[in-house]
């Protein structure tokens, strides 16, 4: 990758969202590191960055989830389909050979219970006096004391969830909401 101010911000301390979930997992990024491979990068973003906003206009997409879904059938179909240009090939038929020789640097997603708390985006709020915390358009009731503070967490994929506390890799996540069948 590049550069871009999504994984830097200006104080060389502080971390971004996107920082913080990989240095979570202790996964480091990958630069390019000359011009021609930076173009490269830039080449598969301005692929995307100019054809998903036309597509999900003409779909009438608003959704995140919906989106989401449009995005892996996207992906899917280019794979399968689009000759790169570089390798006279599709992704996927280059793909294969590498997966099996073991020469990807992509690695399956690690068994880990706080695996989609760290990719949501992470909201510290107190419960109000009430027991109440707000979700959406709606207030819900926790069992949690009124004045406590609760990690909201809206996920990739669209839906809330409120965690007890925030992801730490010595302990295992209390979802307070939605509650789960014990």
């Amino acid at each position: 990758m590049d550069y871009p101010s999504l994984f830097f911000t200006h104080d060389p301390e502080a971390l971004t969202q996107l920082g913080w979930a990989l240095k979570f997992y202790a996964i480091s990024l990958r630069y390019a590191p000359t011009p021609q491979a930076k173009g490269q990068v830039e080449r598969e973003h301005q692929f995307w960055q100019g054809r998903l906003p036309p597509y999900f206009a003409s779909e009438k997409i608003t959704e995140i989830a919906v989106a989401n879904q449009h995005i892996q059938d996207l992906r899917a179909h280019h794979n399968t389909h689009a000759i790169h240009r570089e390798l006279r090939q599709t992704p996927q038929r280059a793909g294969n050979p590498a997966r099996k020789e073991n020469r990807s640097v992509l690695r399956p997603v690690p068994r880990c219970p706080w695996w989609d708390y760290v990719w949501s985006v992470r909201t510290l709020i107190q419960v109000g006096s009430d027991g109440r915390v707000p979700i959406g358009t709606q207030r819900l009731r926790l069992e949690k004391t009124p004045g406590s503070k609760v990690v909201l967490c809206l996920h990739p994929t669209g839906p809330h969830s409120v965690l007890a506390a925030a992801p730490a890799p010595n302990q295992k996540p209390l979802r307070l909401f939605p509650n789960r069948p014990k």
